[in-house]
């Protein structure tokens, strides 16, 4: 008897995926699949990067958020490498790339994504970047202008009042050695239908239209934290990096956030700021204040869009992108 796809469960979807069409998503996006670059992390080790490019012309890089890696951009490569070339870089911590057992250090981030784009590119390159990726990039660009020709940020956690979901509190609240043990006994693994439904139904939060939610997408997302060992760890860490400065913030003490926010007048280059008008976890109103502190800014609004608007919207946010570097003069009109 012949079963639809539709009548099969989603535990039953991920097992036809996984074991009947599985292919390398690396092989899939990219020509050259994925590539590795070694930098020196802001704790002065040799890491490995995993990375991808498609495409010719000038740079255009894709900065994914807290939890996520260059999967997170599936439908964002393809559009925009008809007219730049396009790299996703998976951030230290963060799917393929290496995931050190050291301990970080605060706002690491920044300095690491200064040495990824140094080293896959040698003039301003276009940089767009989603979530906790924005504002690492916000800071970037403060600090270092001139590794940017133009800037779209996306749904940026610029003026956060608290961890946005109940699973980024537990992780940020959990003692790292407790975390640890989880990676090391390989407990994602051996749980991973469990784990693979909740990031099913946690979709739901950042997508509009749940239809949208498929097998193959949670199968990905949830890759490296069954697979890799030490991704979970890496990212509570992260988590309990953000929920100190957030507390800080909410504290009037010394705060890498309220520096990001005090410094956004040093950001000159023409700025883009996207926001989804049904974000749940941001609300569009900051991206307004947003947009009023940045000097060379445009705000879109994107309707039916939530906070992954890049797997969510992709058509508008492509449209977006592709519309400001036309308009201002980084993309001939003839070319769109």
């Amino acid at each position: 008897m012949r079963v639809s796809l539709a009548s099969l469960s989603l535990a039953d979807k991920l097992r036809l995926y996984k074991y009947k069409t599985m292919q390398d998503w690396w092989q899939i996006a990219f020509p050259k699949g994925r590539q590795n670059l070694t930098i020196t992390d802001a704790s002065g080790h040799p890491v490995k990067i995993s990375y991808g490019e498609k495409g010719t012309g000038k740079p255009l890089f894709l900065v994914h958020g807290i939890g996520s890696w260059s999967y997170g951009w599936r439908h964002i490569i393809e559009p925009l490498s008809k007219y730049f070339r396009v790299i996703c870089f998976d951030a230290k911590g963060h799917g393929f790339s290496d995931k050190p057992l050291y301990s970080e250090e605060l706002a690491h981030q920044s300095i690491e994504m200064e040495r990824i784009i140094r080293g896959l590119c040698d003039e301003p390159a276009v940089v767009v970047a989603q979530s906790l990726g924005a504002i690492i990039t916000l800071a970037l660009a403060e600090n270092n202008p001139e590794l940017f020709a133009r800037l779209a940020v996306i749904n940026v956690p610029i003026f956060p009042k608290e961890l946005p979901t109940l699973w980024m509190q537990l992780l940020a609240a959990l003692p790292l050695d407790l975390v640890r043990a989880v990676d090391d006994l390989r407990l994602a693994n051996t749980f991973a239908p469990m784990l693979r439904q909740m990031v099913m139904f946690g979709r739901h939060e950042v997508v509009v239209d749940p239809e949208q939610i498929t097998a193959e997408e949670v199968y990905w997302i949830t890759y490296p934290y069954i697979e890799l060992p030490n991704t979970i760890t890496k990212t509570a860490e992260d988590l309990q990096h953000a929920a100190q400065e957030i507390d800080r913030s909410l504290h009037n003490q010394p705060n890498i956030i309220y520096t990001i926010q005090d410094n956004l007048s040093r950001i000159t280059c023409p700025t883009l700021v996207l926001w989804g008008e049904q974000d749940r976890w941001f609300p569009a109103s900051n991206g307004e204040k947003l947009h009023a502190r940045l000097p060379s800014s445009r705000l879109k609004i994107l309707p039916n869009c939530g906070h992954d608007a890049a797997g969510g919207s992709p058509e508008a946010v492509n449209a977006a992108i592709l519309e400001f570097l036309r308009d201002t003069d980084f993309l001939d009109r003839a070319d769109v």
